[in-house]
């Protein structure tokens, strides 16, 4: 059966990595459909808006999407896309598997773990003035309801992956009241999977053990700006951003990205590095139920990647975006 899928190409190197990921998807044979719409900047620039109505129309109707990254600027421009498009569609959790692939070098062997972050509030939340000048606040917005269901996620999460440990991540011992009440939440829905172990770690604490040791780790849990600096620490565990995937889930929708910015410095050269959509792609696939070829897929890559004729310039190769995506359809095919 096809499916229709929302694609949003997204900015800078985007539209290359998001081309190289749907060859990828329909050489599984399964048919896709493929709604493209643009955001961010580009459609910002077109329509005034960075998530215009259709593309967010185009999600709700198909509840899925695939997304390459949208810009965010820095202390000026319009609020996050990205953000914008989890709080509209309620994608309240963000998961990210992280694992040692085959091939690629890098800091540590057999990682294998998966953060599971809250994606709606905390200081994302966005609710900051100015006092006065040169004085500013921003207000960290903490719920028992957004707690509970983002832990009991890690906690169903682990279950269904035959996961061991779900690890919540906090500063309760500073921040006692915010922090306290996510660590709370967590602790209660623990009681729930009397077969899952249960810990818990001060965020600095973690951000030390990872380096030390980032295998002692199963699922970690966290709130969103938490969430948000570990997810990029433990990609750094494996090699980088470009080998990430990410999910943006929510009860009705789920787009799928990759976590690494739009890469202004390549776009237009053809060399980016389209394994993190990919992977990503493989998230999507799983969530849709077509864990076989989710499978093949994630072989491919795997092949690809391990034999190392075929690699982009940030992988120490030569070879360009299409080329990548060329030898991982060939596998997928012959």
């Amino acid at each position: 059966m096809a499916h229709t899928i929302t694609l949003i190409p997204g900015d800078g190197i985007g539209p290359e990595i998001t081309t190289a990921a749907v060859r990828v998807l329909d050489a599984t044979g399964l048919g896709f459909v493929w709604e493209r719409h643009e955001g961010g900047i580009r459609a910002f620039e077109k329509t005034g808006n960075p998530l215009p109505e259709p593309l967010l129309e185009s999600v709700r109707r198909n509840k899925i999407a695939l997304k390459g990254p949208l810009t965010t600027l820095v202390g000026e421009g319009f609020p996050s896309a990205n953000v914008a498009l989890r709080k509209g569609l309620d994608l309240y959790a963000n998961l990210r598997p992280v694992r040692s692939i085959p091939g690629v070098r890098s800091r540590y062997e057999n990682v294998n773990l998966a953060i599971v972050r809250e994606n709606t509030e905390d200081l994302y939340s966005g609710i900051e003035h100015m006092i006065m000048p040169g004085v500013t606040q921003g207000l960290k917005v903490i719920t028992s309801h957004a707690s509970v269901r983002i832990a009991r996620f890690a906690f169903e999460y682990a279950r269904r992956r035959k996961r061991l440990k779900v690890t919540a991540v906090h500063k309760a011992n500073i921040m006692k009241l915010t922090d306290g009440l996510f660590l709370e939440s967590a602790r209660q829905v623990a009681k729930d999977y009397p077969d899952i172990v249960f810990d818990d770690k001060i965020v600095d604490n973690l951000c030390l053990q990872l380096v030390l040791e980032p295998t002692q780790f199963d699922v970690l849990l966290l709130s969103n700006l938490y969430g948000d600096i570990v997810s990029d620490l433990c990609a750094g565990l494996v090699g980088g951003l470009g080998l990430v995937p990410a999910a943006n889930i929510g009860e009705l929708y789920a787009v799928f990205e990759a976590v690494h910015g739009s890469a202004p410095d390549i776009t237009g050269k053809g060399i980016a590095n389209p394994t993190a959509l990919i992977l990503s792609g493989v998230l999507m696939l799983r969530h849709l139920g077509e864990n076989e070829a989710a499978d093949r897929v994630l072989q491919a890559v795997f092949r690809v990647l391990e034999e190392g004729e075929v690699r982009t310039p940030d992988l120490g190769g030569r070879s360009s975006t299409e080329e990548f995506a060329d030898a991982i359809v060939r596998v997928l095919t012959a």
